[in-house]
């Protein structure tokens, strides 16, 4: 991973070891769900962690915010347990978020094969 900037290093790692925790986890709001990407500011002190369910076919606006109230609730110890884990000094503030990045693409590819059936 040279040549990367260390924020994008340790959000790699970061990613690791919070799908590693949330295995560890008992919270049923949490069942699923999968951490895409995060995004941690250069000087690591915060961090957007970008969550999704796994097994979701069609978004529920209120499955979403259950495992987002989920993730709020366990913010902070998955921060201490990151920190540890990670050995870092200061562990960043964690901010979890849903990511519709892929429910976006999927709406888009519906709408292709419609216009494609269409003609």
């Amino acid at each position: 991973m040279e040549g990367y900037k260390r924020s994008q290093r340790v959000a790699s790692r970061m990613r690791e070891e919070l799908m590693l925790l949330l295995r560890g986890m008992n919270d049923p709001r949490l069942g699923g769900a999968v951490i895409t990407r995060i995004e941690l500011t250069d000087d690591l002190a915060f961090a957007r962690v970008f969550v999704r369910q796994e097994l979701l076919d069609a978004p529920d606006a209120g499955a979403q915010k259950r495992m987002l109230r989920g993730f709020e609730a366990a913010s902070g110890r998955l921060r201490q347990q990151v920190g540890k884990g990670m050995s870092l000094r200061h562990a960043p503030e964690l901010r979890f978020l849903y990511d519709d990045g892929q429910d976006a693409a999927t709406r888009v590819e519906e709408i292709l094969r419609e216009i494609k059936d269409g003609k």
